[in-house]
């Protein structure tokens, strides 16, 4: 296939995405003021709570199989690499730019998360769709590129409410603790001593640490650092909503038999699937939206270093796909993955996607790096245009070569 019809078949889906994200900036200006900052907060809880996980769910469960999760059981490996290639990178970046403290979480996730989760099931399907694609007919193209799709969001979704929700946390935990009003002395008594919730319990409801006393018994001081760990993992947050969608997800798709009375179009409680997939539709425009109203406060500036966001766009446009590139050649060389030129299209793509907009949510929890994270996506996303076109590109021309 031309160079040129692959630029073109590549700038698509791209397009697309850039020309939602105008729209939502275009409804955040003031003089507009239809998505303002309230209204793009309430707007984002909805969309956290209800149209993410509806969304996952029903690609989820209407894409994979057990079989499929047989065949496809590298790709949340692959993400994984990702993960810790981009946080081996955004640790480099942190020691060369000496960022403040409370930025430090921040970076190192959006070196480490791309946008696993709308920005594909956008892309794929317009790629699927476009004329000239080489991955052969449209439908069962699309059919084949949401499952990969819908898997690749579900366990983006895990880690990143695992992963990057937890250094965020104890990066904005530990800034905090750098004022003297924050801390607070442990009792001279026999009492407990708790400090403040590290969340509101708006949120996530309150999450308290208590440090014993000197003379408490050496057994409860063991059952304390037992608790004291559990809080620290949050595991309340591992399990955010997506990551909930994700596991019920499975369950369905899995499990034959509650596939069969979900899933189908003679399926007995199919009504539940398909007014859960009219929720579920909801999430990538919602979401894009926010991503515009989001970005304009970019626009403005935060004061942060220009040699980090310059950093951050290096490391997740040209060393993530280079890595995975040579990550991906390895796979097949050993024979990790099967030689489906759409397959190797979604997780050389997973390299190079732009960092996740779950990290502007989670700055918004904490009130740590908000105004920086905005001024990061903004950047990032306005290169992604150029770059993410570019890489599916090559990527297009590059996995077929490989079969």
């Amino acid at each position: 296939m031309a160079l040129l019809q692959l630029f073109i078949t590549a700038s698509i889906p791209v397009l697309k995405v850039l020309l939602i994200t105008a729209l939502g900036s275009y409804l955040a200006l003031e003089r507009v003021n239809i998505l303002g900052e309230e209204t793009r907060k309430n707007l984002n809880t909805v969309v956290f709570y209800v149209f993410s996980p509806a969304l996952v769910v029903t690609n989820v469960a209407q894409t994979i199989t057990y079989d499929g999760m047989i065949k496809l059981w590298f790709m949340p490996v692959n993400i994984l690499i990702t993960f810790i290639v981009g946080s081996v990178l955004g640790w480099i970046l942190i020691q060369l730019a000496r960022p403040p403290p409370h930025l430090r979480g921040l970076i190192l996730g959006c070196c480490a998360a791309g946008n696993l989760g709308n920005l594909l099931l956008i892309i794929i399907p317009a790629v699927c769709k476009e004329k000239g694609s080489p991955f052969g007919a449209p439908d069962v193209c699309h059919t084949y590129g949401m499952a990969y799709a819908s898997l690749s969001m579900a366990t983006g979704a895990i880690y990143i409410w695992s992963y990057v929700y937890n250094i965020v946390r104890i990066s904005s935990k530990r800034s905090t603790q750098d004022s003297p009003q924050s801390l607070k002395e442990p009792s001279e008594s026999n009492q407990v001593s708790c400090t403040e919730p590290l969340l509101s319990s708006k949120e996530y409801g309150s999450a308290y640490y208590c440090r014993l006393s000197w003379q408490i018994e050496p057994q409860i001081k063991s059952k304390n650092c037992l608790v004291r760990m559990f809080q620290i993992l949050n595991l309340k947050t591992i399990f955010a909503p997506s990551t909930i969608g994700a596991i019920v997800g499975f369950a369905i798709g899995v499990i034959p038999q509650i596939r069969k009375l979900m899933i189908g179009d003679g399926a007995p409680l199919r009504v539940i699937h398909g007014t859960t997939n009219l929720l579920g539709d909801g999430a990538i425009p919602a979401l894009t939206l926010i991503i515009g109203g989001n970005l304009l406060k970019g626009l403005r500036g935060s004061g942060i270093q220009k040699s980090i966001v310059v950093g951050i766009i290096i490391v997740r446009y040209v060393f993530l796909p280079l890595t995975g590139i040579l990550i991906i050649k390895g796979a097949l060389k050993f024979g990790l993955v099967h030689s489906d030129p759409l397959y190797l299209f979604v997780l050389l793509i997973q390299y190079t996607l732009p960092p996740a907009m779950n990290i502007g949510t989670i700055t918004q929890l904490f009130g740590a790096g908000e105004n920086e994270c905005s001024v990061i996506l903004l950047w990032t996303y306005v290169f992604a245009t150029a770059s993410l076109t570019l890489w599916s590109a090559f990527f297009m021309w590059f996995g077929p070569r490989q079969v």
